[in-house]
């Protein structure tokens, strides 16, 4: 009877398990974190650093790219750790789907601080 007991508990500990890991896996960007899918915008590193550089066709696919998942994953990516210690400026960075012409970008979407033009 104890070991029956011993296996429903846990049973019930990996159930909790995975329903915890499950709840972690469904945020801004679905399974993949902000600061995984930031690296996808490694093409943009000088553009969202830089307000008058041009951004690169390869950016500007990446950003569609993201921004096409959800507004709140680019704006997740845009503000995420990884973002700030490479260096990129997120007020810069927010203006880069703007400098991309990408016309389907939610204009207005407010970002933490900052506004997607």
């Amino acid at each position: 009877m104890a070991v029956v007991r011993g296996v429903v508990v846990v049973l019930a500990l990996v159930v909790a398990a995975a329903a915890l890991s499950g709840a972690n896996g469904a945020g801004e960007c679905g399974a993949t974190p902000p600061d995984k899918m930031a690296l996808k915008l490694a093409p943009c590193a000088s553009a969202a650093k830089d307000p008058k550089s041009t951004p690169s066709s390869g950016c500007c696919t990446a950003v569609h790219t993201i921004g096409k998942q959800s507004p709140k994953c680019l704006c997740a990516v845009m503000l995420s750790n990884t973002t700030r210690t490479s260096g990129i400026k997120p007020e810069v960075a927010i203006t880069i789907p703007k400098r991309c012409n990408i016309a389907d970008r939610p204009i207005g979407y407010k970002c933490g601080d900052y506004t997607l033009p």
